[in-house]
Protein backbone atom coordinates (compact mmCIF):
# COMPACT_ATOMS: atom_id res chain seq x y z
CA UNK A 1 0.00 0.00 0.00
CA UNK A 2 1.32 3.31 -0.71
CA UNK A 3 0.22 6.06 2.00
CA UNK A 4 0.57 9.38 0.20
CA UNK A 5 -0.68 11.83 3.00
CA UNK A 6 0.04 15.76 3.51
CA UNK A 7 2.74 16.13 6.46
CA UNK A 8 0.88 15.82 10.05
CA UNK A 9 -1.55 13.07 9.04
CA UNK A 10 -0.50 10.66 10.79
CA UNK A 11 1.30 7.88 8.57
CA UNK A 12 3.99 7.20 10.88
CA UNK A 13 0.58 6.20 13.44
CA UNK A 14 -1.36 4.74 10.80
CA UNK A 15 1.75 2.38 9.71
CA UNK A 16 2.33 1.02 13.24
CA UNK A 17 -1.19 0.89 13.81
CA UNK A 18 -1.21 -1.96 10.98
CA UNK A 19 1.81 -3.47 11.82
CA UNK A 20 0.17 -4.02 15.22
CA UNK A 21 -2.88 -5.63 13.89
CA UNK A 22 -1.13 -7.96 11.39
CA UNK A 23 1.33 -8.70 14.22
CA UNK A 24 -1.62 -9.27 17.20
CA UNK A 25 -3.20 -11.57 14.41
CA UNK A 26 -0.32 -13.54 13.89
CA UNK A 27 0.59 -12.64 10.52
CA UNK A 28 3.72 -10.59 10.79
CA UNK A 29 6.49 -10.47 13.39
CA UNK A 30 8.88 -7.93 12.71
CA UNK A 31 9.22 -4.60 10.05
CA UNK A 32 12.53 -2.80 8.32
CA UNK A 33 11.66 0.58 8.29
CA UNK A 34 14.38 2.66 5.41
CA UNK A 35 13.89 6.41 6.14
CA UNK A 36 16.05 9.58 6.19
CA UNK A 37 18.74 9.44 9.22
CA UNK A 38 16.25 12.66 11.02
CA UNK A 39 13.87 10.48 10.39
CA UNK A 40 15.18 7.48 11.97
CA UNK A 41 16.24 8.64 15.30
CA UNK A 42 13.40 10.90 16.22
CA UNK A 43 10.11 10.02 14.53
CA UNK A 44 9.68 6.72 14.59
CA UNK A 45 10.70 5.92 18.33
CA UNK A 46 8.95 9.15 19.67
CA UNK A 47 5.90 7.98 18.03
CA UNK A 48 6.02 4.43 19.28
CA UNK A 49 6.87 6.33 22.87
CA UNK A 50 3.91 8.78 22.40
CA UNK A 51 1.26 6.24 22.01
CA UNK A 52 -0.32 3.91 24.49
CA UNK A 53 -1.21 1.15 21.67
CA UNK A 54 2.57 1.30 20.77
CA UNK A 55 4.72 1.52 23.83
CA UNK A 56 5.15 -2.25 23.82
CA UNK A 57 6.86 -2.58 20.63
CA UNK A 58 10.26 -2.56 20.64
CA UNK A 59 12.52 -0.56 17.85
CA UNK A 60 16.23 -0.68 16.98
CA UNK A 61 18.22 2.09 15.13
CA UNK A 62 20.58 0.25 12.60
CA UNK A 63 23.18 3.51 12.55
CA UNK A 64 26.35 4.51 14.68
CA UNK A 65 28.90 2.40 16.37
CA UNK A 66 26.67 -0.08 17.50
CA UNK A 67 24.45 -1.03 14.79
CA UNK A 68 25.64 -4.66 14.77
CA UNK A 69 24.40 -5.13 18.20
CA UNK A 70 21.21 -3.63 17.26
CA UNK A 71 21.00 -5.71 14.28
CA UNK A 72 21.30 -9.00 16.69
CA UNK A 73 18.98 -8.12 19.28
CA UNK A 74 15.66 -9.04 18.70
CA UNK A 75 12.95 -6.27 18.31
CA UNK A 76 9.73 -5.71 16.18
CA UNK A 77 10.90 -2.56 14.60
CA UNK A 78 14.21 -2.00 12.74
CA UNK A 79 14.77 1.49 11.07
CA UNK A 80 17.88 2.50 9.10
CA UNK A 81 18.59 4.93 6.51
CA UNK A 82 19.46 4.40 2.85
CA UNK A 83 23.65 4.64 3.25
CA UNK A 84 23.12 1.99 5.63
CA UNK A 85 21.78 -0.48 3.19
CA UNK A 86 24.93 -1.68 1.50
CA UNK A 87 26.26 -2.50 5.47
CA UNK A 88 22.87 -4.13 6.03
CA UNK A 89 23.03 -7.06 3.56
CA UNK A 90 26.70 -7.56 3.77
CA UNK A 91 26.17 -8.00 7.39
CA UNK A 92 22.82 -9.26 7.97
CA UNK A 93 20.89 -12.27 6.97
CA UNK A 94 17.81 -11.07 9.01
CA UNK A 95 14.40 -11.43 7.59
CA UNK A 96 11.62 -9.25 8.21
CA UNK A 97 7.73 -9.67 7.04
CA UNK A 98 7.48 -5.82 6.10
CA UNK A 99 9.16 -3.24 4.29
CA UNK A 100 8.11 0.24 5.06
CA UNK A 101 9.83 2.93 2.66
CA UNK A 102 9.72 6.04 4.48
CA UNK A 103 9.61 9.22 1.87
CA UNK A 104 9.74 6.54 -1.13
CA UNK A 105 10.82 9.79 -3.34
CA UNK A 106 14.39 8.83 -2.26
CA UNK A 107 13.35 5.87 -4.44
CA UNK A 108 12.26 7.21 -7.29
CA UNK A 109 15.00 7.16 -10.01
CA UNK A 110 15.64 3.43 -10.74
CA UNK A 111 19.27 4.37 -11.98
CA UNK A 112 20.50 5.05 -8.43
CA UNK A 113 22.60 2.70 -6.49
CA UNK A 114 20.47 2.76 -3.57
CA UNK A 115 17.51 1.09 -6.26
CA UNK A 116 19.74 -0.91 -7.81
CA UNK A 117 20.81 -2.70 -4.44
CA UNK A 118 17.32 -2.66 -3.29
CA UNK A 119 15.68 -4.12 -5.94
CA UNK A 120 17.33 -7.91 -5.34
CA UNK A 121 15.83 -7.78 -2.19
CA UNK A 122 11.92 -6.32 -2.73
CA UNK A 123 10.79 -9.69 -3.05
CA UNK A 124 11.94 -11.24 0.24
CA UNK A 125 9.26 -8.63 1.88
CA UNK A 126 5.66 -10.50 1.76
CA UNK A 127 4.25 -7.32 2.62
CA UNK A 128 5.92 -3.64 1.21
CA UNK A 129 4.66 0.15 2.03
CA UNK A 130 5.78 3.13 0.68
CA UNK A 131 5.07 6.73 2.29
CA UNK A 132 5.02 10.01 1.27
CA UNK A 133 3.68 13.37 1.03
CA UNK A 134 5.16 14.67 -2.34
CA UNK A 135 4.78 11.85 -4.77
CA UNK A 136 5.71 13.08 -7.81
CA UNK A 137 8.35 16.12 -7.09
CA UNK A 138 9.73 16.04 -10.72
CA UNK A 139 6.34 14.96 -12.35
CA UNK A 140 4.46 11.62 -13.40
CA UNK A 141 7.42 9.90 -14.36
CA UNK A 142 8.45 9.61 -11.19
CA UNK A 143 6.20 7.02 -9.63
CA UNK A 144 7.33 3.96 -11.87
CA UNK A 145 10.44 3.46 -8.75
CA UNK A 146 7.91 3.89 -6.28
CA UNK A 147 4.98 1.79 -7.54
CA UNK A 148 7.19 -1.13 -8.37
CA UNK A 149 8.68 -1.29 -4.34
CA UNK A 150 4.92 -1.78 -3.90
CA UNK A 151 4.05 -5.03 -6.29
CA UNK A 152 7.41 -5.48 -8.56
CA UNK A 153 6.16 -3.91 -11.78
CA UNK A 154 2.38 -5.32 -11.58
CA UNK A 155 0.39 -2.32 -12.70
CA UNK A 156 3.61 -0.22 -14.32
CA UNK A 157 5.67 -2.76 -15.98
CA UNK A 158 8.93 -4.24 -14.78
CA UNK A 159 11.08 -2.00 -16.77
CA UNK A 160 11.37 1.51 -17.10
CA UNK A 161 12.34 1.58 -20.42
CA UNK A 162 8.96 0.10 -21.09
CA UNK A 163 7.03 2.91 -19.34
CA UNK A 164 8.57 5.36 -20.97
CA UNK A 165 7.80 3.81 -24.25
CA UNK A 166 4.39 3.00 -23.21
CA UNK A 167 3.05 6.09 -21.43
CA UNK A 168 5.42 9.09 -22.89
CA UNK A 169 7.05 10.75 -25.81
CA UNK A 170 10.28 12.87 -25.72
CA UNK A 171 10.96 16.21 -27.76
CA UNK A 172 13.56 15.44 -30.60
CA UNK A 173 16.24 17.90 -29.20
CA UNK A 174 15.89 16.94 -25.60
CA UNK A 175 16.00 13.02 -25.20
CA UNK A 176 15.55 13.16 -21.42
CA UNK A 177 11.99 14.74 -21.46
CA UNK A 178 8.90 13.10 -20.68
CA UNK A 179 6.19 14.40 -21.96
CA UNK A 180 3.04 12.23 -20.92
CA UNK A 181 0.98 10.93 -24.08
CA UNK A 182 -2.60 11.51 -24.88
CA UNK A 183 -4.47 9.35 -21.85
CA UNK A 184 -1.93 8.35 -19.94
CA UNK A 185 -2.68 10.07 -16.71
CA UNK A 186 -5.58 8.47 -16.86
CA UNK A 187 -4.34 5.09 -17.60
CA UNK A 188 -1.17 5.48 -15.07
CA UNK A 189 -3.60 6.61 -12.44
CA UNK A 190 -6.15 3.76 -13.28
CA UNK A 191 -3.19 1.25 -13.18
CA UNK A 192 -1.81 2.57 -9.16
CA UNK A 193 -5.06 3.90 -7.74
CA UNK A 194 -5.89 0.13 -6.20
CA UNK A 195 -2.11 0.38 -4.67
CA UNK A 196 -2.90 4.55 -2.99
CA UNK A 197 -4.39 6.14 -0.13
CA UNK A 198 -4.42 9.93 -0.92
CA UNK A 199 -5.75 12.21 1.82
CA UNK A 200 -4.89 16.17 1.91
CA UNK A 201 -4.21 17.58 5.12
CA UNK A 202 -7.29 20.71 4.41
CA UNK A 203 -9.93 17.94 4.44
CA UNK A 204 -9.06 16.60 8.06
CA UNK A 205 -7.42 19.17 9.77
CA UNK A 206 -7.78 22.94 11.04
CA UNK A 207 -5.48 24.13 9.51
CA UNK A 208 -4.14 27.85 8.99
CA UNK A 209 -4.09 30.21 5.80
CA UNK A 210 -1.23 29.81 3.53
CA UNK A 211 0.32 32.73 2.31
CA UNK A 212 2.88 32.55 -0.91
CA UNK A 213 3.59 36.38 -0.93
CA UNK A 214 4.76 37.95 -4.37
CA UNK A 215 8.65 38.09 -4.62
CA UNK A 216 10.75 40.55 -2.77
CA UNK A 217 12.31 41.33 -6.16
CA UNK A 218 16.30 43.03 -6.03
CA UNK A 219 17.65 44.23 -8.92
CA UNK A 220 21.28 42.77 -9.28
CA UNK A 221 23.92 45.64 -9.49
CA UNK A 222 25.89 46.67 -12.48
CA UNK A 223 28.84 44.64 -11.68
CA UNK A 224 26.71 41.56 -11.10
CA UNK A 225 24.49 41.92 -13.75
CA UNK A 226 28.08 42.08 -16.18
CA UNK A 227 29.43 38.53 -14.22
CA UNK A 228 25.51 37.20 -14.40
CA UNK A 229 25.49 38.13 -18.65
CA UNK A 230 29.14 36.81 -19.03
CA UNK A 231 28.00 33.70 -17.59
CA UNK A 232 24.81 33.25 -19.00
CA UNK A 233 25.54 34.20 -22.81
CA UNK A 234 29.83 32.91 -22.77
CA UNK A 235 30.38 30.12 -20.01
CA UNK A 236 33.22 32.81 -19.04
CA UNK A 237 33.79 35.37 -16.72
CA UNK A 238 36.81 36.90 -14.30
CA UNK A 239 36.10 37.66 -10.92
CA UNK A 240 39.10 38.99 -8.66
CA UNK A 241 41.78 37.88 -11.09
CA UNK A 242 40.26 34.14 -10.96
CA UNK A 243 38.91 33.38 -14.79
CA UNK A 244 35.78 31.58 -13.99
CA UNK A 245 34.81 28.69 -16.36
CA UNK A 246 31.33 27.17 -17.04
CA UNK A 247 31.92 24.27 -18.61
CA UNK A 248 28.31 23.67 -20.12
CA UNK A 249 24.90 24.90 -19.84
CA UNK A 250 23.71 22.91 -16.47
CA UNK A 251 26.96 24.46 -14.91
CA UNK A 252 26.29 27.84 -16.05
CA UNK A 253 23.00 28.19 -14.45
CA UNK A 254 24.14 27.04 -11.61
CA UNK A 255 26.86 29.50 -11.47
CA UNK A 256 24.51 32.23 -12.26
CA UNK A 257 22.06 31.96 -9.25
CA UNK A 258 24.95 31.59 -6.87
CA UNK A 259 25.24 35.11 -8.63
CA UNK A 260 21.87 35.81 -7.85
CA UNK A 261 22.26 35.33 -4.08
CA UNK A 262 25.54 37.29 -4.14
CA UNK A 263 28.76 35.11 -4.07
CA UNK A 264 30.68 32.87 -6.51
CA UNK A 265 32.65 30.12 -5.86
CA UNK A 266 36.42 30.56 -7.58
CA UNK A 267 37.59 27.80 -9.95
CA UNK A 268 40.72 27.21 -8.42
CA UNK A 269 39.01 25.67 -5.13
CA UNK A 270 35.25 24.85 -4.74
CA UNK A 271 35.69 26.15 -1.35
CA UNK A 272 36.51 29.45 -1.65
CA UNK A 273 34.24 32.07 -2.65
CA UNK A 274 34.17 36.00 -3.78
CA UNK A 275 31.62 38.16 -2.70
CA UNK A 276 30.16 40.13 -5.50
CA UNK A 277 26.86 41.90 -3.49
CA UNK A 278 24.69 42.24 -0.91
CA UNK A 279 21.75 43.24 -2.43
CA UNK A 280 19.59 39.86 -1.37
CA UNK A 281 21.12 39.90 2.39
CA UNK A 282 19.60 43.74 2.42
CA UNK A 283 16.34 42.32 1.53
CA UNK A 284 16.34 40.04 4.16
CA UNK A 285 17.66 42.25 7.05
CA UNK A 286 14.33 44.72 5.98
CA UNK A 287 12.08 41.36 5.83
CA UNK A 288 13.11 40.36 9.41
CA UNK A 289 12.89 44.08 10.18
CA UNK A 290 9.14 44.22 9.24
CA UNK A 291 8.67 40.83 10.88
CA UNK A 292 9.57 42.34 13.96
CA UNK A 293 11.56 39.54 15.93
CA UNK A 294 8.83 36.45 15.47
CA UNK A 295 10.92 33.55 15.04
CA UNK A 296 11.21 32.75 11.16
CA UNK A 297 12.77 29.86 9.57
CA UNK A 298 15.30 31.44 6.53
CA UNK A 299 16.42 28.49 4.15
CA UNK A 300 19.60 28.77 1.64
CA UNK A 301 21.07 27.09 -0.94
CA UNK A 302 24.52 27.18 -1.52
CA UNK A 303 27.24 27.04 1.37
CA UNK A 304 28.38 30.29 0.62
CA UNK A 305 25.11 31.53 1.61
CA UNK A 306 24.94 30.43 4.72
CA UNK A 307 28.26 31.98 5.69
CA UNK A 308 27.37 35.31 4.33
CA UNK A 309 23.90 34.79 6.55
CA UNK A 310 25.93 33.84 9.41
CA UNK A 311 28.61 36.71 8.87
CA UNK A 312 25.43 39.44 8.81
CA UNK A 313 23.29 37.94 11.16
CA UNK A 314 25.98 36.50 13.76
CA UNK A 315 28.08 33.38 13.92
CA UNK A 316 25.47 32.19 16.98
CA UNK A 317 22.79 32.08 14.56
CA UNK A 318 21.65 28.11 14.62
CA UNK A 319 21.84 26.27 11.55
CA UNK A 320 19.87 23.19 10.05
CA UNK A 321 22.50 22.03 7.60
CA UNK A 322 25.21 19.46 6.45
CA UNK A 323 27.25 18.77 9.51
CA UNK A 324 24.68 19.53 12.16
CA UNK A 325 24.18 16.26 14.37
CA UNK A 326 21.39 14.60 15.33
CA UNK A 327 21.69 16.02 19.11
CA UNK A 328 22.49 19.28 18.11
CA UNK A 329 19.23 19.62 15.91
CA UNK A 330 17.05 18.27 18.49
CA UNK A 331 18.45 21.37 20.65
CA UNK A 332 18.23 23.72 17.97
CA UNK A 333 14.60 22.53 17.68
CA UNK A 334 13.62 22.57 21.11
CA UNK A 335 15.00 25.89 21.23
CA UNK A 336 13.29 27.36 18.38
CA UNK A 337 9.61 25.96 19.18
CA UNK A 338 9.64 27.36 22.37
CA UNK A 339 10.53 30.65 20.80
CA UNK A 340 13.95 31.36 22.05
CA UNK A 341 15.62 31.34 18.43
CA UNK A 342 14.45 34.58 16.61
CA UNK A 343 16.31 32.90 13.22
CA UNK A 344 16.61 29.54 12.23
CA UNK A 345 18.96 28.87 9.36
CA UNK A 346 18.11 25.70 7.06
CA UNK A 347 19.11 23.84 4.26
CA UNK A 348 16.12 22.27 2.57
CA UNK A 349 17.56 19.22 1.41
CA UNK A 350 19.08 18.49 5.09
CA UNK A 351 15.51 19.37 6.93
CA UNK A 352 12.69 18.33 4.77
CA UNK A 353 11.21 15.35 6.05
CA UNK A 354 10.37 14.64 9.84
CA UNK A 355 11.18 17.80 11.47
CA UNK A 356 8.36 19.92 13.21
CA UNK A 357 8.79 23.61 13.24
CA UNK A 358 5.32 24.62 13.83
CA UNK A 359 4.82 25.71 17.62
CA UNK A 360 6.37 29.34 17.42
CA UNK A 361 7.48 30.26 13.82
CA UNK A 362 4.74 30.99 11.28
CA UNK A 363 7.57 33.37 8.97
CA UNK A 364 9.42 31.22 6.28
CA UNK A 365 12.01 33.09 4.29
CA UNK A 366 13.31 31.86 0.91
CA UNK A 367 17.05 33.42 0.40
CA UNK A 368 17.99 31.02 -2.15
CA UNK A 369 15.10 29.00 -3.98
CA UNK A 370 15.75 25.16 -4.55
CA UNK A 371 14.75 23.74 -8.30
CA UNK A 372 13.91 20.85 -5.81
CA UNK A 373 10.00 20.73 -5.25
CA UNK A 374 10.12 17.70 -3.09
CA UNK A 375 12.77 20.11 -1.07
CA UNK A 376 10.60 23.27 -1.66
CA UNK A 377 7.32 21.56 -0.57
CA UNK A 378 8.64 19.96 2.59
CA UNK A 379 10.37 22.80 4.07
CA UNK A 380 7.45 24.55 3.92
CA UNK A 381 5.34 21.81 5.37
CA UNK A 382 8.19 21.99 8.37
CA UNK A 383 6.02 25.26 9.64
CA UNK A 384 2.61 24.67 8.02
CA UNK A 385 1.36 21.57 9.28
CA UNK A 386 -0.67 20.08 12.08
CA UNK A 387 -0.49 22.11 15.42
CA UNK A 388 0.26 25.52 13.48
CA UNK A 389 -2.26 28.59 15.20
CA UNK A 390 -1.21 31.45 13.12
CA UNK A 391 -1.52 32.04 9.23
CA UNK A 392 1.89 30.60 8.00
CA UNK A 393 3.48 33.52 4.94
CA UNK A 394 5.91 32.55 2.72
CA UNK A 395 8.58 34.91 1.30
CA UNK A 396 10.76 34.68 -1.77
CA UNK A 397 13.72 36.89 -2.15
CA UNK A 398 14.04 37.28 -6.02
CA UNK A 399 16.54 39.01 -8.90
CA UNK A 400 14.81 40.25 -11.43
CA UNK A 401 15.53 39.23 -14.92
CA UNK A 402 17.11 36.23 -13.97
CA UNK A 403 16.91 32.04 -13.28
CA UNK A 404 15.31 32.94 -10.01
CA UNK A 405 12.43 33.99 -11.93
CA UNK A 406 12.45 30.44 -13.83
CA UNK A 407 12.58 27.94 -10.96
CA UNK A 408 9.46 30.10 -9.60
CA UNK A 409 7.82 28.82 -12.73
CA UNK A 410 9.17 25.60 -12.48
CA UNK A 411 8.17 25.14 -9.00
CA UNK A 412 4.57 26.44 -9.29
CA UNK A 413 4.16 24.17 -12.33
CA UNK A 414 5.81 20.85 -10.66
CA UNK A 415 3.03 22.00 -7.90
CA UNK A 416 0.35 21.75 -10.20
CA UNK A 417 1.34 18.45 -11.37
CA UNK A 418 1.46 16.92 -8.61
CA UNK A 419 -1.88 18.42 -7.43
CA UNK A 420 -3.31 16.98 -10.91
CA UNK A 421 -1.90 13.71 -9.75
CA UNK A 422 -3.81 13.73 -6.43
CA UNK A 423 -6.76 15.04 -7.63
CA UNK A 424 -7.17 12.30 -10.13
CA UNK A 425 -6.47 10.04 -7.28
CA UNK A 426 -9.05 11.03 -5.14
CA UNK A 427 -11.60 11.28 -8.11
CA UNK A 428 -10.75 7.70 -8.56
CA UNK A 429 -11.87 6.51 -5.45
CA UNK A 430 -14.90 8.47 -5.58
CA UNK A 431 -16.49 7.74 -8.80
CA UNK A 432 -15.22 4.02 -9.07
CA UNK A 433 -17.40 2.88 -6.51
CA UNK A 434 -14.40 0.34 -5.48
CA UNK A 435 -14.47 1.32 -1.92
CA UNK A 436 -17.28 0.46 0.41
CA UNK A 437 -17.54 -0.38 3.76
CA UNK A 438 -17.09 -3.86 4.20
CA UNK A 439 -16.14 -4.63 0.44
CA UNK A 440 -12.28 -5.81 0.66
CA UNK A 441 -12.54 -7.03 -2.90
CA UNK A 442 -12.72 -3.68 -4.93
CA UNK A 443 -10.04 -1.01 -4.04
CA UNK A 444 -8.89 -1.93 -0.32
CA UNK A 445 -8.72 -5.40 -1.34
CA UNK A 446 -7.03 -5.22 -4.30
CA UNK A 447 -4.50 -2.96 -2.41
CA UNK A 448 -3.94 -5.10 0.35
CA UNK A 449 -3.24 -8.18 -2.11
CA UNK A 450 0.19 -6.69 -3.12
CA UNK A 451 0.96 -4.79 0.23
Amino acid sequence: MGLFLDPGLGKTSICLAAFSVLKNMGYVKSMLVIAPLHVCHNVWPKEIQKWDNFNNLKIEILHGPNKESALRRDADIYVINPEGLLWLFKHGNKEWDILCVDESTRFKDTQTKRFKLMRPHFQRFPRRWILTGTLIPNGIHDLFGQIYILDLGHALGRYVTHFRDKYFTSEAWKPYSFIPKAGAWEAIVDRISPYSLRLKAEDYLEMPELFILPPTKIELPSAARKIYSEIENDFITTLNENTIIAANTAVAGGKCRQVCNGALYTERDSATFSTIHESKLDALVSLLEEINGSPTLVLYEFQHDKARLLARLGSATPVLGGGTTTKRASEIIRSFNAGHIPVLLGHPASMGHGLNLQEACHHIIWFGITWNFEHYDQAIRRVYRQGQQKPVFVYHIVATDTLDEVVMEVLQRKGSTQELLYSKLTSWRNESGREREGNVSGYAGRAMEHS
